[in-house]
């Protein structure tokens, strides 16, 4: 088996949205298993491209002109899931560039396997998304995205512990706020028969992603333990250096507890 990072890195540079999450997928199993054997397998060293290879469509555009549609409508609940999709796409090269750029931290092999798994379910959640979006008649990259998906791990290329703080811990834990409502959208769409299949898809992605906040709070602590921070002042520090704007409420607040962060931790980046 090829190290670790060589893995991710070659994720990265798989331009195909399918053939990345296959290739994903195939090599988080490969990871898994040998770590269910009882192996410790070779992490190694990677040089990872500042942004990850992307398929040639969809068109990015700056998020102030990506077209809004009225999420009752078909085309607006396409809409929803294309965005979804590109969420999800983003984050299986954002788990893998955790891997991959942050080799010379040394971290203990289950900050790996974390990551590896976060990888295989952020592709296993693009792929549910992707089949939702054939099933309405349309193709991720049928509509233009947000182009700014990947300016946080641009911001913190050369900070592990500001990567954690600001992907995991920011964005990912928005998603915690978000899904429940996308999901009521497609309850309420009992005239679609792709809807439940949406239901279903983003039921799935809205228990996971727990982990993933999860496992990105435990492992900002971890470091913070390591250097002597106090976690809540560093992730306020951090997150205001590297997040560009506030953190808007309403905020699943179970949810964020369930995964490691308390109230104190993110109202007061709303001022």
């Amino acid at each position: 088996m090829m190290p670790l990072a060589q893995m991710a890195e070659a994720v990265l540079r798989t331009a195909d949205a399918r053939e990345k999450t296959a290739l994903s997928r195939r090599y988080a199993a490969l990871w898994q298993a040998a770590r269910d054997a009882g192996e410790r397998p070779e992490i190694g060293t990677a040089a990872p491209p500042l942004q990850p290879a992307r398929p040639a469509e969809p068109a990015l555009l700056d998020p102030r002109e990506v077209p809004r549609r009225r999420p009752g409508t078909p085309e607006g609940r396409i809409a929803i899931l294309h965005a979804v999709a590109h969420i999800e796409l983003n984050a299986v090269d954002l788990h893998w560039d955790i891997i991959a750029r942050f080799t010379d931290v040394p971290m203990p092999p289950g900050f790996y396997d974390d990551w590896v798994r976060a990888a295989d379910e952020e592709s296993k959640h693009f792929n549910l998304i992707a089949d939702c979006l054939e099933a309405m008649g349309s193709r991720y990259g049928a509509l233009a995205a947000h182009a700014g998906m990947w300016r946080a791990a641009e911001d913190t290329a050369e900070d592990l512990i500001g990567r954690l703080a600001v992907v995991p811990m920011v964005l990912e834990a928005r998603g915690l706020d978000v899904t429940p409502g996308m999901i009521d959208i497609f309850r309420r769409a009992k005239d679609d028969p792709a809807a439940a299949q949406a239901v279903a898809a983003m039921e799935v992605i809205y228990a996971e992603e727990v982990h993933h906040v999860a496992y990105g709070s435990k492992w900002f602590h971890f470091l913070c333990g390591r250097h002597e921070m106090d976690p809540k002042d560093a992730f306020h520090g951090l997150v205001r250096r590297y997040f560009h704007g506030q953190l808007k409420p309403p905020f699943n607040e179970e949810k964020r507890a369930e995964a490691g962060l308390p109230p104190d931790f993110y109202w007061p980046l709303t001022e």
